[in-house]
């Protein structure tokens, strides 16, 4: 625990200019990107609808009429310290991978790093997330020839809810049934590319963050992108909802690093 806030004094100690290079393709369709599906609302098309009093105003005023005018709630708070190490032995954090020596890519893949459990109602048709990274990595090149050292990290939530274990309800990435959980992308993953000349080394420190624009999960986003029906997705927010953190990436000529991760949700 010492060890995390130290990681947390340094972060809100120093401002620094993140390397960011190409973004690594998500492991899963991400649903918070603005003009995605999940909040193109189909237009009225009831007659009914022309003489009804409308609550507010419509999708193609706003983008999201579902959330519009509501209050933001804070939802909770998850986090993940990951280090990335010749010898994990003694490592304090909550999960660690050994590397494998240069030149070998290591790659690792960790899944439910910090999870939210919510319960029924906390939000009304939008889950949403602000995504902090603070990566503080030794790249090296212990070879006699130049190098492009590299790491980069994608997180994905898996999200919980008792209306996905239907099993008439087929989750469209994968064909089969949802399973009572659905795997939903982030776009915040990154990767950073470092020139080494041989026997270099390069330490540093990367900090930033990532918000949601369309959601993590929203009421359009269940209908539109997954498939449920209209009554299903609003059913979804009345059950409680848990939120798992995965961590997957790579590393190449990384002596060592020490990745951490801050998740707040945030509902309507």
């Amino acid at each position: 625990m010492n060890a995390r806030l130290s990681i947390l004094a340094s972060a809100l100690a120093l401002a620094c200019t993140s390397t960011f290079a190409a973004v690594p393709r998500a492991t899963a369709v991400a649903g918070d990107i603005a003009g995605s599906a999940d909040i193109r609302l189909p237009a009225a098309t009831s007659p009914a609808a022309a003489i009804t009093p409308k609550a507010g105003p419509s999708a193609a005023d706003v983008g999201d009429a579902d959330s519009f005018g509501r209050t933001l709630n804070w939802l909770g708070l998850a986090d993940a310290w990951i280090e990335l190490a010749a010898d994990c032995s003694g490592s304090d954090a909550d999960r660690c991978q050994v590397l494998a020596a240069a030149p070998a890519a290591t790659t690792f893949a960790f899944d439910d790093v910090g999870h939210v459990t919510l319960p029924r109602n906390a939000a009304n048709s939008l889950i949403c997330y602000w995504f902090s990274p603070y990566l503080q990595v030794d790249y090296d090149n212990p070879t006699a020839a130049s190098a492009v050292a590299q790491l980069s990290y994608v997180p994905t939530v898996t999200v919980e809810n008792p209306v996905l274990d239907d099993p008439a309800l087929i989750d469209p990435n994968t064909g089969l049934p949802f399973g009572g959980s659905l795997l939903t992308g982030m776009t915040s993953s990154e990767r950073y590319e470092v020139p080494l000349a041989p026997g270099q080394h390069s330490f540093q420190r990367n900090r930033d963050s990532a918000v949601c624009i369309a959601g993590l999960v929203s009421k359009q986003s269940l209908v539109q992108n997954y498939g449920l029906s209209d009554a299903q997705a609003r059913q979804f927010f009345k059950k409680p909802t848990t939120l798992r953190l995965n961590i997957h990436g790579s590393a190449q000529f990384v002596g060592d690093a020490s990745l951490y991760f801050g998740l707040r949700i945030v509902g309507d």
